[in-house]
């Protein structure tokens, strides 16, 4: 599975961003989808998860409310939109696929895409 990020850019604080991920070599109903974000200096962190089917989701407590991820499977592409951005939201964010639901949250076994840099100014 190849991924592709896309949809980032520099935005105010309060704003919102939607970012895609352009998934390719096979179906992506096939998996579970991911974002991950990696601030300057800090490791890279989960941000939020969505099942194949799209049924089910989880987040990371610091963007719950605020992200919420979707996908559409008939075009291979799963989204993260980002409303009320907070400068600390500024990072690279990655996407990511994996068998495995709760393999995405850990970040095992996952196809991981090129990063899509979001920068939030106050």
């Amino acid at each position: 599975v190849q991924l592709q990020a896309s949809g980032g850019g520099l935005v105010q604080a309060g704003g919102s961003l939607r970012l895609s991920c352009a998934a390719s070599g096979r179906a992506l109903s096939s998996y579970h989808m991911g974002w991950f974000r990696q601030a300057p200096g800090k490791e890279r962190e989960f941000v939020a998860v969505i099942s194949g089917s799209g049924g089910n989701t989880y987040y990371t407590d610091s963007v719950k409310g605020r992200f919420t991820i979707s996908r559409d499977n008939a075009k291979n592409t799963s989204y993260l939109q980002m409303s009320s951005l907070k400068p600390e939201d500024t990072a690279v964010y990655y996407c990511a696929a994996s068998a495995s639901f709760w393999g995405v949250v850990e970040g095992r076994g996952n196809y991981w895409g090129k990063g899509t840099q979001v920068t939030v100014s106050s």
